[in-house]
């Protein structure tokens, strides 16, 4: 009740109000860009921007979600905007010669390999997997949400993350044996 209350009032554009949700957040937030970023200093400026946009388009908050669900949406595609700004752009894979990828819902990691092995090789893959295995293993979304956010069909998504699991396999596989 008191979270409703307190968009409600950001709503009604109550500066104590975003604060408190700011303080709230924030911190999380930070966290969600520091994955994708690796910078303190640019997930920074990602998160500032993203409190920004999301106190402008408040009003498109319905609470669907929780708030904090809907914010992390908007700091994961800032996020993305910005590694696109930065780099090379994206290239988009000619969908038409996608096929459905079979999911592998039993995917584990080795107990051997530490999270910082995990994270350091998912950061090896190319661009359009990376984003979308941090999005599905680390972030927790599901396809149809990655296709939203990175504006790809859901068999891209499919696709990408099977491809990209099996990448993230063989980087991890080449550390544990120093190859």
């Amino acid at each position: 009740m008191f979270q409703i209350e307190l968009v409600e009032r950001c709503k009604a554009n109550d500066r104590k109000a975003q604060l408190q949700l700011y303080r709230q957040y924030c911190n999380g937030m930070y966290g969600v860009a520091m994955r994708f970023l690796k910078n303190p200093d640019d997930a920074e400026d990602v998160v500032q921007e993203s409190f920004i946009k999301a106190f402008q388009r408040i009003e498109q908050f319905r609470g669907e979600v929780t708030f904090g669900a809907w914010l992390k949406r908007i700091v994961v595609n800032r996020s993305i905007d910005f590694l696109k700004s930065k780099h090379q752009k994206t290239v988009e894979l000619n969908e038409q010669y996608l096929h459905l990828a079979e999911d592998d819902e039993d995917w584990t990691v080795e107990e051997s390999h530490s999270i910082e092995q995990v994270n350091s090789a998912i950061e090896e893959l190319p661009e359009k997997y990376r984003y979308v295995v941090q999005l599905f293993l680390v972030e927790g979304y599901d396809h149809q949400e990655i296709s939203q956010i990175l504006k790809i069909s859901g068999t891209a998504s499919r696709t990408r993350l099977l491809r990209g699991k099996a990448q993230l396999k063989e980087n991890l596989k080449k550390r544990a044996y120093g190859t």
